[in-house]
């Protein structure tokens, strides 16, 4: 049960002042709460401002630099509306000792301008100054305050990222009554460790970042921002250490091969291993004959041969008797899984079976008893796998591709289907250290860092959307040489109907220009439409494919050489990189087109430069982890993974480390989580939504 002095902080946040059915659902948006369930107080206080604006400048007009946020003193001179029927802006002129300044309003009702600015009044105002044609102007002032109204304002603001129709004021008033809520918090730190730290009390450190005194509050070393990372860190790694020592608990079975099966699948492979898939596979084989269970994370580059190392591992499970599962985050990515493993599973005699939600109710009930009955060795499919009425005759291992997808329990659900289930997890997305162990800290860990003999480097180019006719011309020569194209519209949940309109628009377009058949793929289409124009890309009935990113994920056409992508500002460097990675498969040269729409942006132009400069995906990851903080790396904020809400990226990875230590102290000298410190670390755990790990605690 959830300790009862937090469940003041798990209301819905309309129980707060200000706040009433419309702001709650903007709220939600802002606050990314899971669809179906409302914004709590608690999601309010997580949401951190992430700047100031200093209210206490007070140069006078004539010293204010064009885009400083400055308080002035003023006397009101005189009125200009607009002349009627104009679209013009009504202009306020006011001054000081120093100059002039025209307070600028849109479409304003008069008779409220003339009350709060009257003509000779003396009012402070704060707001942006920009200078316009020489003239210095602000645009809606955001305080407008008689002198003894200007106490009320406050000389330091905290800055919150925000959504459309939403007012900052309403949010600091909500959040004036949500941090009011906030309990004293039992302290679940190791005392020596904070004396040492100098840190303030959990909810002490709350405030003082919402309520900050200068900019050097919101800096992550702060000892307000370290507290709170650290306690997000702790409950984070304590998580995964419960989830590691339940599955260790659970004991694994110790799985002695003879080797036969691997040979037979190496010998049909047209190629041979890379010294980093042979590491891999011998860590692997080296966890499945150790009795405990093997919990190992696979990291490769895109294009680094993950799969190959998956079947191998699973191919000593099934040599031992047991069957094996391999989940996949799509449907397209599962049946290219089981269409690239099935011949190789022929050669070596082992029973394969796909099992997606497309499957007829007949498929699905042959396939499931000839599961449960033993016959089938190897099951591949989405997350419909470990539902429960999917029965193994006897499951040995788990194989988890593009784990990030999947959250903790979700992994234990689907090694729960046998005794001792042994889990790989596999991930193309190239994850920095730090991430590794935020994500899989309950895991040891095998990385592929080198690339199949024969692959080409992909040459990158960015290019302005302003030479798109250009750029189709050149499309059309490459296609007119027999070459295959990838085409990456964006898509974004906001505004996926334009997005949607916009991809049809281009395939329409493309199509014209071509004169040849284009496929087209998005996630609207049904499962069956997307294979088919899957298909027709792959055996090159359709030389082009327009997609949006749904193809992001382990699409194999090895005789595709370029990507362009539309609009590549707006995708995060992983995910460029991803995509980048559809090509490059086979023995030609490949290229990679991004395509932009300027003038880009500091962190956009950053992104495009990373990606010309390197094929690396581990450098790359660590770029990405710079410029756009972990969440976003891991797709997590979609997924239901743990995003962070108070630890800021990388910034503080010396924290993580030390959490990590602590958790597993804690574990050590007390499991049950009943010393001293017990039911302070269970508040902990329930304040940032790991209490899936007190079951375990319970279950154990």
């Amino acid at each position: 049960m959830r300790p009862t002095l937090l469940d003041p902080l798990f209301a819905p946040v309309s129980v707060l002042p200000g706040i009433g059915p419309k702001i709650a659902k903007l709220l939600d948006t802002l606050l990314d709460s899971p669809s179906g369930r409302e914004a709590t107080v608690l999601d309010l206080v997580f949401h951190l401002p992430h700047a100031v604006i200093d209210r206490s400048r007070r140069p006078g007009i004539a010293y204010s630099e064009n885009g400083d946020t400055v308080t002035l003193d003023v006397r009101v001179e005189r009125h200009m509306p607009a002349p009627r029927g104009s679209k013009a802006p009504y202009r306020v002129l006011a001054s000081d000792a120093t100059g002039s300044i025209a307070l600028v309003f849109f479409h304003p009702r008069q008779d409220w301008l003339e009350k709060v600015l009257p003509v000779g009044g003396r009012r402070i105002i704060s707001g942006k100054v920009e200078w316009f044609a020489e003239r210095p102007q602000m645009v809606h002032p955001d305080y407008i305050l008689t002198p003894e109204e200007a106490e009320t304002m406050p000389a330091v603001e905290p800055v919150y990222p925000m959504t459309a129709g939403l007012a900052q004021r309403t949010l600091l008033k909500g959040l004036a009554g949500a941090l009011d809520r906030l309990p004293l918090f039992p302290d679940w730190l190791d005392p020596e460790f904070r004396a040492r730290q100098a840190w303030p009390d959990f909810d002490e450190a709350l405030k003082r970042v919402h309520r900050p005194e200068g900019a050097r509050d919101l800096d992550p070393a702060s000892p307000a921002l370290s507290r709170l990372a650290y306690d997000e860190y702790l409950a984070n790694q304590l998580a995964l250490a419960l989830v590691r020592a339940t599955m260790r608990k659970l004991g694994g079975e110790s799985r002695l091969t003879t080797g036969d099966l691997k040979a037979k699948i190496l010998a049909a492979l047209p190629y041979e291993l890379t010294p980093g898939q042979a590491r891999a596979v011998e860590e692997i084989e080296a966890d499945l004959r150790s009795p405990q269970r093997m919990l190992r994370l696979l990291q490769g580059d895109v294009g680094a041969g993950k799969t190959i190392v998956g079947l191998l591992a699973m191919a000593a499970v099934i040599e031992g008797g047991a069957q094996a599962a391999m989940m996949a985050p799509t449907e397209i990515l599962a049946r290219q899984h089981f269409a690239s493993m099935a011949p190789l599973c022929e050669a070596a005699g082992i029973r394969i079976a796909l099992l997606t939600g497309r499957d007829t109710q007949r498929q699905r009930r042959e396939t499931q008893a000839a599961l449960a009955a033993g016959e089938i060795d190897l099951a591949v499919g989405t997350h419909a796998l470990f539902q429960g009425a999917v029965e193994f005759a006897n499951l040995g291992i788990a194989v988890v591709d593009e784990q990030h997808r999947f959250g903790v329990h979700q992994r234990l659900a689907l090694s729960s289907k046998g005794k001792g289930v042994d889990v790989l997890v596999m991930t193309a997305t190239p994850i920095p250290r730090t991430l590794v162990l935020t994500y899989f800290g309950d895991m040891d860990v095998s990385r592929l860092t080198d690339k199949p003999k024969g692959r080409k480097p992909i040459t990158t180019v960015s290019v302005s959307l302003d030479r798109m006719g250009e750029m189709v011309a050149r499309i059309k020569a490459a296609v007119a040489e027999g070459q295959k194209v990838y085409w990456v519209c964006p898509l974004v949940e906001e505004s996926e109907k334009i997005d949607l309109a916009a991809v049809e628009d281009r395939h329409r377009h493309l199509a014209q220009e071509l004169k040849v058949p284009v496929a087209l793929v998005h996630g609207r289409m049904s499962g069956e439409d997307k294979d088919t124009a899957m298909m027709a890309f792959k055996e090159g009935h359709a030389r082009v494919l327009v997609a949006t990113t749904v193809i992001e994920v382990g699409v194999d056409v090895p005789d595709a050489t370029i990507i362009v992508i539309e609009h590549a500002e707006r995708f995060g460097l992983a995910q460029l990189h991803q995509l980048r990675g559809r090509v490059g498969r086979g023995d030609r040269p490949s290229s990679c087109v991004l395509l932009y729409k300027g003038p880009l942006g500091e962190t956009s132009a950053a992104r495009l430069a990373v990606m010309r400069e390197t094929n690396d995906g581990f450098v790359i990851a660590e770029e990405d982890l710079r410029l756009r903080g972990e969440g976003e790396i891991l797709g997590t904020r979609q997924s239901g993974a743990p995003g962070f809400r108070l630890a800021r990226g990388d910034a503080r990875t010396d924290l993580m480390e030390i959490a990590r230590d602590d958790a597993r102290l804690i574990l050590e000298t007390d499991p049950q989580l009943k010393g001293p410190r017990g039911p302070a670390l269970r508040t902990l755990l329930y304040l940032f939504g790991r209490d899936e790990a007190i079951h375990l605690i319970r279950a154990g």
